[in-house]
């Protein structure tokens, strides 16, 4: 009798920061750290600081021709990037007000990556030679502006993750909340007592 293999695929997270201990409850809970156990996904949150070559560990800078806050600096994000060697089927993304919005397609293209990478914003914003020459896409999640990228990036890795065969334990739980083009779909949803009336 034939016998059939069937290799998990594990996918990466890698989120390049300078506040890495936002990311420690949180991949310690719930599903994501079932995920983690069972070695369907993996994460990893790295200080941007790691990379700096000076005693203050300087990752910002102000910009250039004057204008208000810090602008974190192009050199060590590279430096992280050539770092953590992304593989052939990865994707590098930069938060970004300015980005494209994160949808649910979006999140079931980011599904089939082997690795995904995070570089995470912060103060005035980031060196846009960053878009331009290292990340793969600019990503926004709402129109509205967030002091950084880390709260972004925890909700793609949710929305990704939930989409990785085994997370959710059941299948027909993803199965009824997409639609054939990849978006996405809910209906109303209730439980017992079957008649309820606030009191007034």
């Amino acid at each position: 009798m034939a016998r059939f293999l069937f290799t998990v695929t594990m996918i990466r997270f890698d989120i390049i920061t300078i506040f890495p201990e936002m990311f420690s409850s949180y991949m310690k809970e719930s599903l994501i750290s079932r995920a983690q156990e069972k070695k369907l996904i993996k994460i990893n949150a790295h200080n941007l600081r790691k990379w700096t070559n000076d005693n203050h560990q300087t990752v910002d800078d102000r910009p250039f021709g004057g204008g208000l806050g810090m602008v974190l600096k192009v050199e060590p994000i590279y430096k992280a990037i050539k770092f953590l060697k992304p593989k052939s089927k990865s994707k590098i993304i930069l938060f970004t007000p300015r980005g494209q919005k994160f949808t649910q397609k979006m999140a079931l293209g980011l599904s089939k990556m082997d690795q995904v990478i995070f570089i995470c914003g912060r103060y005035e914003g980031v060196d846009q030679r960053v878009a331009e020459k290292i990340a793969d896409m600019e990503v926004s999640i709402g129109d509205y502006d967030l002091m950084g990228g880390e709260l972004p990036a925890m909700v793609a890795i949710e929305a990704i993750s939930r989409l990785v065969p085994g997370v959710l334990g059941k299948e027909a739980l993803l199965k009824e909340r997409i639609t054939k083009s990849g978006g996405f779909i809910e209906g109303q949803q209730y439980t017992r007592p079957e008649m309820f009336e606030p009191v007034k």
